[in-house]
């Protein structure tokens, strides 16, 4: 596409979206200045007149200035500039908007960042990952090992902008069953100086229904865009991209709070929404839900796995199978705790485990910050070595038979690197891209793959469990 074609569909796009996603109506003189739309439609514009609204906040007015302000500044500069470097360009310039969401409340700033990547109003990457990110994992490829965990879009808003940005894959939930509200308000507290979030939130969601529409409009689309292309079908028994586009999505499933049948629940979430899935998590490990931990324990987890590989395993699926299973474990755990669950996953052969969750203690230096008193689940920096310890112990637990997802306290690429090392063989972020924003996923994927090459490894999945050989 040439430079001036991308000019016009940028501001073609900024022209919709401010009509159907903005709090104002664009006046006709506006909407005339800021799009490139034929004359016919600026006649229609300018007998429309704009729509009355109340006034909005000035925190609000102030980002809505700014994401305006971005796109036409966008808009001008794609116009000189070639695709890629424009596409860097807005990566970096999203990081003005990061002081004005910390002015916001934590939870309503999460929840502008959740609509504003669902309307599309966040960059699209499209360079391609280096070369030496890509690796396969369960007979599916990812272009890099980066992922964003549960917890951000736990409604599955967002997954088509989410993966646009460049992530590997994208974990949307926890899902439950039925819809609840979770926990009271205020739940999430930021300790931003020592890059860390505490968080109560209780499995907040929409419920398995909602979800599940939205899940499947996106595959639908999915397959009608393969339908369409007049691409010939690969001959690479390895599957390109998931169910939600060139990305892979995962679906991590929750339990109601007030269930008395935790297994029931996961089942139901399997039986609705692992069509949609490239793998599925059992999540037993929120601290923010009464009981959920109990599940880890050896009988339990064994019950619960198996009952939930039987409703997935009874279902009709096509030539590539059912989806992976992973389950997603706390970092408070003893040795014991540890041994258990490893011998549970090696022995129903689990597909994977996701370390770690947030964890309930208050590790050095969040443990001296005013809020680190505020119960919930600490996530961000100080997690790093408690979650990593706790993912080189499964790694020898295991003896490398099951992938592993390194999750905890990952806010740059030598920390993704010293997972990958630990024995991880996908990371995910989450309390780094809410402080750092978009900005922070081509950093952590360029600065992975130079720590790569530095020591010699021709692939991610040559560096796994490095530090053990």
């Amino acid at each position: 596409m040439s430079s001036s074609a991308v000019a016009r569909a940028w501001r073609r796009s900024l022209h919709d979206g401010l009509l159907r996603g903005s709090p104002w109506r664009v006046a006709p003189a506006a909407a005339r200045s800021a799009s490139t739309a034929s004359a016919s439609e600026a006649a229609a514009g300018a007998t429309a007149g704009p729509k009355k609204v109340p006034p909005h906040p000035r925190k609000g007015r102030l980002l809505t200035g700014a994401t305006i302000g971005l796109a036409i500044a966008g808009g001008a500069y794609v116009s000189t500039a070639d695709e890629a470097k424009f596409c860097g360009w807005i990566f970096k310039f999203t990081q003005l908007g990061n002081p004005l969401f910390a002015l916001l409340d934590a939870e309503f700033a999460h929840r502008l960042a959740v609509t504003a990547a669902a309307h599309g109003f966040v960059p699209r990457e499209k360079r391609p990952d280096p070369s030496v990110l890509g690796l396969e994992v369960w007979g599916r490829k990812f272009t890099n090992p980066i992922g964003l965990a549960a917890g951000f879009d736990k409604n599955a808003e967002a997954v088509e902008g989410l993966l646009g940005m460049g992530f590997g894959f994208v974990e949307v939930g926890s899902v439950t069953p039925l819809p609840q509200e979770g926990n009271p308000k205020p739940r999430i507290f930021r300790l931003r100086d020592h890059g860390a979030v505490i968080n109560r939130c209780g499995f907040n969601s929409e419920g398995i229904v909602v979800v599940a529409k939205r899940l499947g409009a996106q595959h639908g689309k999915r397959k009608m865009e393969e339908t369409s292309s007049s691409m010939s079908p690969s001959t690479n028994d390895v599957k390109q991209g998931g169910k939600a586009g060139p990305g892979i999505l995962g679906v991590n499933l929750g339990k109601n709070k007030t269930s008395e049948d935790a297994t029931a629940d996961y089942v139901q979430g399997v039986h609705t929404l692992s069509q949609y899935a490239d793998y599925l998590v059992i999540n037993i490990s929120s601290p923010n839900t009464p009981g959920l931990r109990k599940l880890q324990g050896r009988k339990q987890l064994k019950d619960l796995v198996k009952k939930v590989q039987a409703a997935r395993d009874e279902m009709q699926w096509a030539e590539d199978g059912p989806p992976p299973l992973l389950v997603k474990i706390a970092p408070d755990l003893s040795k014991q705790d540890l041994e258990d669950i490893a011998a549970v996953a090696l022995a129903l052969k689990l597909d994977g485990l996701i370390i770690s969750n947030t964890t309930v203690s208050r590790p050095p230096p969040a443990d001296t910050h005013l809020l680190a008193q505020e119960a919930g689940g600490l996530s961000g920096k100080p997690l790093f070595d408690l979650s990593t310890n706790i993912l080189r112990e499964m790694y020898i637990l295991t003896r490398g038979k099951i992938p592993l997802i390194g999750c905890g306290g990952v806010s740059s690429g030598e920390d993704a690197y010293k997972k990958i090392r630990s024995g991880a063989t996908l990371v995910q972020l989450y309390t780094a891209f809410a402080y750092g924003g978009p900005a922070i996923i081509p950093s952590v994927k360029a600065e992975l793959a130079e720590c790569l090459e530095r020591d010699g490894f021709k692939s991610v999945q040559e560096a796994v469990g490095a530090d053990f050989r």
